[in-house]
């Protein structure tokens, strides 16, 4: 009795094991699950028998890779994109594979062993039969393929790794290259700004927010943050990416424990809010932009100490109006708007709003055009 009671205690735990004849107990748990192992060590029974140990047969396991729906890969895409992923898994050779990030290494050659012994992907979901490929994994490996260069047509090494260091989460380059807007979002303990611009590096929307109630609470209640982001995000425009400025805060210095509590907040907030298609396409639309590179980019860093982006925003605006072919282009009919706001945020210093411009430049330039970093 007190070995069934611990055999049911586990299966509602959601620990797999196999009960063996004369009452002896033992757990077999994949790597994820040991720290669960640790805390239920004592709770499986386990006492001596002579008798032969057979497992029975019609015990239930718990697969912690259980499968989706059937088809549920499948109807993730259109015929026409399972075609084309279906093309690439059917006949890329291990090194045309392994050009796509998620398929290096192990994942290259079980797919490849797996069309030897069992013939061509008749379908997507047919993927998730190979050895380290889940229903998350297949879905971003799709996706990978999908939005990537196959063919071995490989991109350049030190561009990927100045991607990576200047964008998260990681996005393939094409997607990148065929952004036509982009908002860019900075936001600070009192205000938040945003900047809407074309791959013309047209400025279609700038604004600041400065009347919200977020770090005069307390208590950080997230019904309140809800309430002020939901209220601005609802003024935004849409845009093929939302670019968020990403700061570098030390964890160490104790007193700056509030303002990062609030930025990882806001960050997670907007995230949520405005990864609207995540759910289903898993493709990600906001991005978190390194604030340094930025700074690097156009010569504000002194140091790690980056200086206020003011000028360089005033020559921008200035050389709309003067230049033929200007940096950033304001239009006309809102040139003037764009300037007395200007001009009423340079007693208060609104960097905020200076920094959301130079982020959306800096982020057509290092990142969608062929320009090197």
């Amino acid at each position: 009795m007190e070995e069934d009671r611990s055999y049911r205690f586990l299966l509602e735990m959601g620990v797999p094991s196999l009960l063996l004849e004369g009452g002896r107990w033992r757990c077999f748990l994949a790597p994820s699950r040991l720290s669960l192992s640790q805390a239920l060590h004592n709770s499986c029974c386990r006492k001596k028998s002579t008798s032969p140990k057979k497992i029975i047969s019609d015990v239930t396991f718990c697969d912690e890779n259980a499968k989706e729906p059937e088809n549920a890969v499948d109807k993730r895409f259109s015929s026409e994109q399972q075609a084309s992923i279906l093309h690439v898994l059917n006949t890329a050779s291990t090194e045309e594979l392994e050009a796509f990030r998620l398929l290096r290494g192990r994942r290259a050659i079980n797919i490849i062993k797996h069309r030897q012994n069992f013939g061509p992907f008749e379908n997507l979901e047919s993927l998730m039969n190979v050895p380290l490929f889940q229903y998350k994994s297949t879905v971003q490996v799709c996706n990978s393929i999908l939005y990537s260069k196959t063919g071995g047509d490989k991109r350049k090494l030190p561009e990927n790794r100045f991607l990576r260091k200047l964008l998260k989460p990681d996005i393939e380059r094409e997607r990148l290259k065929a952004a036509n807007s982009i908002v860019s979002i900075v936001f600070g303990t009192r205000r938040i700004a945003w900047a809407h611009l074309d791959r013309k590096l047209t400025v279609l929307d700038w604004q600041q927010n400065d009347r919200w109630r977020l770090m005069k609470e307390t208590t950080y209640s997230s019904s309140v943050y809800l309430e002020e982001i939901s209220s601005i995000i609802s003024k935004m425009p849409k845009a093929d990416f939302y670019v968020l400025e990403k700061r570098a805060l030390s964890i160490q210095n104790s007193s700056l424990f509030p303002i990062l509590l609030h930025f990882q907040i806001m960050e997670a907030m907007l995230y949520a809010l405005l990864n609207k298609t995540f759910a289903q396409d898993g493709q990600h639309q906001v991005l978190s932009m390194n604030r340094n590179a930025v700074g690097k980019h156009f010569e504000l860093m002194i140091g790690d100490f980056r200086t206020s982006g003011k000028e360089l925003v005033k020559q921008f605006l200035s050389d709309s109006v003067l230049k033929a072919d200007p940096r950033v282009f304001f239009p006309s009919d809102k040139i003037v708007h764009y300037r007395q706001m200007f001009l009423s945020s340079e007693s208060r210093r609104v960097e905020e709003l200076y920094d959301s411009l130079l982020q959306a430049v800096a982020f057509y330039e290092l990142a969608v055009f062929d320009s090197e970093p």
